[in-house]
């Protein structure tokens, strides 16, 4: 018995998607058939998605060494370390949800929480293979404007966040991302 209440509270967020489609199903068909139908689209999407980035999560930690992270992306990299973040979140691909590992195991590996920021401001925002899209579409010159903008503003944005971060706040942190390494 604790094992199957272990295993709802583990999924309960899932579990309480599936009872809501379930309900919408019983009491609004065509609304229900709609919501199942999305939800089911992005579990594929997921699916698609989480395996290769995990993947990349075990080459880094396979292949980049700490005292390599610490060196080119840790505290003492200065502008260059942001650089290196800013380019390899600019140059991702996917959904958003699908940096959070990465920049887990940055941390893990020693990477400053600035640089941190800059990476997934950078895949948030400032992905270049989308920029090449909208330029064609809408032109370079507001490509190019807005690709400055955004890069000014998550520069200003990882950098408040980064001083706006306690010592205490950044330890729990480290903790909490020690702790999921290990499980």
């Amino acid at each position: 018995m604790k094992k199957i209440l272990n295993v709802i509270l583990k999924y309960k967020f899932g579990l309480i998607l599936l009872l809501c489609d379930l309900c919408l199903l019983q009491f609004r068909p065509d609304l229900g058939i709609t919501s199942l139908t999305l939800t089911w689209k992005y579990i594929l999407e997921m699916l698609s998605v989480i395996p290769p980035i995990f993947i990349i999560m075990g080459l880094i930690d396979a292949w980049i060494p700490k005292e390599m992270m610490m060196k080119y992306m840790g505290k003492g990299a200065g502008p260059k370390g942001g650089l290196l973040a800013f380019l390899l979140g600019a140059f991702s691909s996917g959904p958003l949800y699908a940096a959070f590992p990465i920049a887990s195991m940055l941390i893990k590996k020693g990477a400053s929480l600035i640089n941190v920021f800059l990476f997934l401001g950078a895949w948030s925002t400032t992905k270049i293979p989308m920029m090449l899209f909208e330029a064609t579409q809408l032109g370079n010159k507001f490509a190019g404007i807005r690709f400055i903008l955004n890069t000014i503003g998550i520069i200003v944005l990882a950098f408040i966040i980064e001083k706006s971060t306690s010592q205490q706040e950044q330890e729990e942190l480290y903790q909490r991302i020690s702790k999921i390494s290990q499980k």
